[in-house]
Formats: structure tokens, sequence, C-alpha cells
């Protein structure tokens, strides 16, 4: 019979999971926030600097996001790292691809996209690969 091991992690590893997780969730909140006003508001708004502010403020919340993942990667040892830099690099080839293809089909007469549907098609990437390299690992 065939018993799968847990895996275990420290004490530390916890501490920073639970670290990192309040920060990100806590920048992805700020994003919400500020984003709700800035879709409401700001097409609305004179043309002018305080439009241009107001719509671009949820950015604030985006560059946080970006601060709590740097700062969970410095957390990390070196083999973690590796394996979060292939995880990304991965998912950067499978949304070059996937944007690639869609914008050949966009001259056959499909609708064009926002860009924003690119971050879209990357963090989803980034997301599966992940939860699949861990999938495999695990078995």
């Amino acid at each position: 019979m065939h018993m799968q091991q847990e895996k275990k992690y420290s004490e530390t590893e916890c501490k920073a999971g639970r670290k990192y997780m309040r920060e990100l969730f806590g920048s992805i909140a700020i994003y919400m926030v500020l984003l709700i006003p800035s879709v409401i508001y700001g097409p609305t708004m004179d043309t002018g600097a305080f439009k241009t502010a107001v719509l671009v403020c949820p950015m604030i919340g985006f560059f946080l996001m970006i601060w709590a993942v740097a700062r969970q990667v410095g957390r990390m040892d070196e083999y973690q790292r590796g394996a979060m830099l292939e995880t990304f690099a991965i998912a950067a080839a499978v949304t070059a691809g996937v944007t690639f293809t869609y914008g050949f089909l966009e001259n056959a007469g499909y609708p064009r996209l926002s860009i924003f549907t690119v971050w879209g098609v990357m963090g989803s990437s980034w997301l599966i690969i992940g939860l699949i390299r861990r999938w495999m690992m695990e078995r």
C-alpha cells in the first residue's frame, strides 16, 4: 500500500505566506476601492489632468500588487524562486501565443479586444500553470 507523504511547511514559510496574502489581498482591495469611482465618474468628467488622475488612480493598487509579489519572491529560497520564474515564463509564452493568435483572428473579422484582456490571459495562465505544476509535483 502506497501512502502519500504530506508536505510539511516550516513556520517561516507559513508566516511568509500569511504576510504575502495580507499584502496581496490588501493591494487588491485598494485597487477595487479606487477602480469603482474611476469607472463610474472618470469617463464623464471634463478632459484634463484631474480626469486623467481619476482614470489611472486604480494603478496605485496594481503597483502595490507588484510590490507584494516582488516582496514574496524576495522571501523565497532559490529553488522556489526558480520554480516561480519558470511558471511565470511559461505563462508569458502562453499569453504571447494566445494574443498573437487572436491578432490573426481579428484580421478575419473577430471583434477587437481591449488591451485589458492581456492581463486576464496572463493572470489566468500564471494561476493555471502554477496549479498544474503543484499538482504534478505532489504526484
